[in-house]
């Protein structure tokens, strides 16, 4: 006997690329999806944060999710569903339906319950523990609230079935390729946790939030994300996966394998490797097969700016065609240097607020200290809070 796990993370329901609705390819990855619960049967389904890609979406959107919901339950009932709210979902949204979803053996936490802790654990019977565990702010988890979970469940494990956790977080020593503005102290505007804090005594920790699929390094074989199961950027240029996991008993090294989601409308950068004029970059747009339903970035160097009538060239190009043109990436062959750098509307808006506020400190001659950094933090992340408990 063994608990078998399907792990996935980062759907990004509703997600737009620019200004493109996706409904179409999430459908077909939630179809796929469920014929790959028909065919391995898992005892439990982790879908660990980042349901949506806005703290609020549209009926449609929540639509497709509970539907989903009901198709999983549905192709194999045996099954228990775990749902965690990551950094770009309300989880309050994700605590309304708690109770009517316990129905379809669907399990939903929101939001971090530290008078209630045993909300964060589901027993799959017979099989094993799942501690689940939302994204909070790190001012909001109490110390040694992790480990706490543990210990609880870890006293009720007298079967010694394996114990899982499920949390959403960038941790310290992940390859964050993909993702803009990233370093190794934060990602996606959540900074690196230390795997430690974390605490000691699951089998295995189902991560969300990086969207490179991954054992983290140093995890001991049991700290993974599972990734992106559908790309959200055009940088995201790898293998789009979820995890199958089997675990014989507590203290056993997991077993993962990785089954491909494939996309009806795949990210598609020309050229694809490094950049081209844009005489050669219309071309290449020009050849691209007319039968190729593909999302189209072009990379192109200039001397200084891209002609006006670009973009509108570049949707000319494409007519008739079944792809869809998105995005000219320009790099400019002499950089300016970062203090003199003019940015283009879309640049900015690209940018981390951390060095803008950066730029901003040295533009005026003032100190940007750690004190300052840390207040300004702090009130990106009551922006980011309360955006997502409206």
């Amino acid at each position: 006997t063994f608990m078998k796990i399907l792990h996935t993370s980062d759907w990004h329901l509703g997600h737009n690329l620019y200004n493109y609705d996706r409904t179409e390819e999430q459908t077909a990855m939630i179809r796929q999806m469920t014929d790959i619960v028909k065919q391995e049967r898992p005892d439990v389904f982790l879908l660990s944060g980042d349901v949506y890609h806005t703290p609020q979406p549209s009926a449609a959107v929540q639509t497709l999710f509970s539907e989903a919901m009901v198709k999983l339950h549905d192709a194999y009932p045996e099954m228990v569903i775990v749902v965690t709210a990551g950094n770009h979902d309300s989880g309050s949204k994700h605590d309304i339906f708690r109770t009517p979803w316990h129905a379809l053996k669907v399990y939903t936490v929101g939001n971090i319950d530290k008078e209630h802790p045993e909300t964060h654990i589901v027993e799959i019977p017979g099989k094993g523990y799942v501690i689940a565990i939302p994204y909070g702010y790190e001012r909001n988890i109490p110390e040694g609230f992790f480990q706490e979970l543990i210990d609880r469940v870890t006293a009720k494990d007298s079967d010694n079935l394996p114990i899982i956790m499920m949390a959403h977080t960038t941790v310290k020593g992940c390859d964050f390729t993909g993702h803009d503005n990233a370093t190794e102290f934060s990602v996606g505007g959540i900074d690196s946790f230390d795997i430690d804090k974390l605490g000691k005594g699951y089998d295995y920790l189902a991560l969300g939030h990086i969207h490179h699929a991954q054992f983290v390094h140093g995890g001991d074989h049991r700290i993974r994300y599972s990734g992106t199961p559908l790309a959200i950027s055009f940088d995201e240029a790898f293998d789009h996966t979820v995890s199958i996991v089997e675990i014989p008993k507590h203290g056993d090294t997991p077993d993962v394998k990785t089954i491909p989601i494939d996309n009806p409308h795949p990210l598609t950068t020309l050229p694809t490797k490094g950049f081209a004029t844009w005489e050669e970059a219309k071309t290449l747009l020009k050849d691209f097969p007319d039968d190729i339903p593909a999302y189209i970035r072009l990379n192109v160097e200039v001397d200084d700016v891209l002609p006006a009538e670009a973009n509108a060239e570049a949707n000319e190009l494409v007519k008739g065609k079944k792809c869809r043109f998105c995005h000219i990436n320009v790099q400019r062959k002499q950089q300016q240097s970062a203090a003199s750098k003019t940015f283009t509307v879309q640049e900015f808006q690209e940018e981390n607020p951390l060095d803008i506020a950066h730029r901003y400190a040295d533009d005026m001659g003032i100190p940007f200290d750690d004190e300052m950094e840390s207040l300004f933090k702090e009130t990106v992340d009551l922006i980011h809070q309360e955006d997502r408990e409206i």
